[in-house]
């Protein structure tokens, strides 16, 4: 049997979760420095791709801040609360199962203990439209920064709703 070490033990669980968290389907799509630092990596603004899990045909694109330095290169830091999501059609529109009013999409740590990027769709039933919206949650006290777009269905095609 294999002597474990604690350290080897929480760099293992700290693997798997992050593993098995949506954000590990983000598709990093590029980067640019913002802020050139002397010891550790730069300050960047990243832009991911996502794929909707549950609405074929959709992929939303997220830039967001990336902070460097020493505790960024130890994924220590705290990112900014600021992103910018646009979501668009890049295939046929498929939804195989109705759909809630409101669903978390994504989500994404931007710091070691409190706070997470959200990606939240909305439908609009009435224009037959999916809403996403973008912005940070913070366990003590949230942050109002947040961004919006959406993508417009065919009215051939109304999107399944949950009741």
């Amino acid at each position: 049997m294999p002597v474990t070490t604690p350290r080897a033990a929480i760099a293992a669980l700290a693997f798997s979760i992050t593993s098995l968290s949506p954000a590990a389907r983000a598709e990093t799509l590029g980067e640019v420095t913002t802020a050139w630092k002397l010891i550790g990596a730069n300050h960047k603004v990243v832009v991911e791709a996502y794929d909707d899990p549950r609405v074929g045909g959709v992929t939303c694109y997220v830039s967001r801040a990336r902070t460097g330095g020493l505790k960024g290169s130890f994924g220590l830091a705290e990112d900014r609360a600021e992103a910018s999501i646009a979501c668009r059609q890049v295939g046929p529109i498929e939804v195989s199962a109705p759909l809630p009013r409101k669903e978390e999409v994504f989500s994404q740590r931007m710091s070691i203990l409190f706070k997470r990027l959200q990606v939240v769709r909305l439908v609009d039933s009435k224009r037959n439209v999916l809403v996403y919206l973008t912005y940070s949650d913070k366990l003590i006290d949230g942050n109002p920064e947040n961004s919006v777009t959406a993508v417009a269905v065919d009215r051939a095609q109304p999107i399944p709703v949950e009741r």
